[in-house]
């Protein structure tokens, strides 16, 4: 009996095995690094479809994979051998204007929710980069744009709907399954299969949002003086320092193109007027290379970097958190910065104070409250002729900040190389985790991840 027999014949949707026209298009993710042959794609339907997938694989003894947005850097979303749950057509947004809230599927994107909130001038926090998968981002926190106005991703979480190790599909919240709630909001796809979550939702207008480039003969000064800004920043400010090799834009001079710059990406929700105010500030610091800032939807915000993290690239990233920019720190990234290797790849210093430290250490299994920086080195290049060279200049990095930052990085940004450091990674709250990991997935059916092993 092959693999597409043995399936239930009752899934709603399509199975997809090797031989298939459209094998080779459904066995990708984002990351072209990652080159995995799956025994079989299943594109839920629903529900049921996903339940009778995680039924098949743990009865069959094949590993499982999920997938979402397939952003996963280590290719997670996929496996050599393995039984996919592909939930991306499983990506419906209902939004309730007078609850301020929205039901999303498993499978959805950040562009779908931005799209369809903002019909009626609302926003959750989602990300740097719009074809995100909702799922991946949340259960790992879920840092972006508006994490300092409204808190992570998964602070903004109501209630999801999961499939869990033995099948069964149960909702958790506040009330029900409290400790499958509290473990969902930063452990990561450890314990199940969210096939849909609720997120409150926050009025959002237009926002004042854009780039500042400065010379890279300027980026101490310039970090320095986002390091006191970011201290006691207003919360309508979301924006962050990185590195970028300039693309082909209006703003940047034509002969400045393919250059380092140290770049400051900012969102303002607040009143336009007094965000100028604040952005003036940048100015004023030392002269621009070039800027673009200017009224824009948040769903326009939201997908600035779409262009330059197309499917496909190269990844290999690193990340650190760390309490504070310290001297030293910023002496290790003026080291490396200035060496970013291609026009893709990003070093972007995320601030995650503000609405992110109104919530309590031990409120999710976001472990690491304390810290004010989220960085990643973000490596993201076309040619894999590129790999060596460019993976060398992403651990340079990393072991150059290393000494700088607190034990672990953001799970959403590790890579495959990095399950040795997963209790770091999750931080505080890690031996919780665990014994929740044993309650509800002893078996370790969810292991194609970031993966905590169940307490023994």
């Amino acid at each position: 009996m092959t693999l597409t027999t043995s399936l239930p014949a009752h899934l709603t949707g399509q199975v997809v095995t090797p031989g298939d026209p459209d094998y080779e298009n459904a066995r990708r993710v984002h990351n072209f690094m990652i080159d995995r042959r799956p025994a079989a794609i299943v594109r839920c339907a629903d529900t049921r479809d996903v339940r009778a997938v995680v039924d098949h694989a743990r009865d069959s003894g094949h590993d499982l994979a999920v997938r979402g947005g397939g952003h996963s850097v280590p290719g997670f979303g996929t496996g050599d051998g393995v039984i996919v749950a592909d939930l991306s057509g499983m990506n419906r947004v209902l939004v309730d204007p007078e609850r301020r809230t929205a039901r999303v599927g498993g499978g959805a994107t950040w562009a779908m929710v931005n799209d369809a909130a903002a019909a009626y001038g609302l926003a959750t926090t989602g990300g740097i980069v719009s074809t995100t998968g909702v799922a991946g981002l949340t259960l790992g926190g879920g840092i972006g744009y508006l994490a300092r106005a409204h808190g992570l991703s998964c602070d903004n979480v109501l209630s999801a709907e999961v499939v869990l190790a033995d099948g069964r599909i149960t909702t958790v919240s506040e009330t029900e399954h409290p400790d499958l709630f509290w473990a969902l909001r930063g452990g990561g796809g450890n314990f199940g299969v969210v096939t849909e979550f609720e997120f409150r939702l926050h009025p959002v207008g237009e926002i004042l949002a854009g780039i500042m480039a400065f010379e890279c003969a300027d980026a101490a000064d310039v970090l320095r003086y986002f390091r006191g800004f970011i201290a006691g920043a207003p919360r309508e400010y979301g924006g962050f320092p990185a590195w970028h090799k300039a693309p082909p834009l209006p703003f940047i001079p034509e002969n400045r193109v393919g250059e380092p710059f140290l770049v400051v990406m900012s969102c303002w929700t607040g009143d336009h007027h007094a965000g100028a105010q604040v952005l003036q500030g940048f100015r004023d610091v030392a002269p621009l290379v070039g800027e673009m800032i200017t009224p824009m939807p948040y769903p326009a915000v939201n997908a600035m970097f779409d262009d330059l993290v197309p499917c496909g690239l190269q990844h290999y990233w690193k990340a650190v958190f760390a309490t504070d920019l310290t001297d030293e720190a910023i002496s290790a990234h003026l080291d490396h910065g200035p060496r970013v290797p291609a026009v893709n790849t990003a070093v972007h210093l995320y601030p995650i104070n503000g609405a992110c430290h109104d919530v309590a250490a031990d409120a999710t299994a976001f472990g690491h409250r304390d810290a004010t920086y989220a960085c990643v080195i973000a490596g993201m290049w076309p040619d894999p002729a590129d790999n060596e060279a460019n993976i060398g200049w992403v651990r340079d990095y990393y072991t150059a900040l290393a000494p700088h930052s607190s034990p672990g990085g953001y799970v959403n940004f590790a890579s495959a190389d990095d399950q040795h450091a997963v209790r770091d990674n999750y931080g505080a709250g890690y031996d919780r985790l665990a014994q929740i990991k044993r309650r509800y997935d002893p078996a370790n059916l969810f292991h194609l991840n970031q993966n905590i092993t169940p307490a023994s």
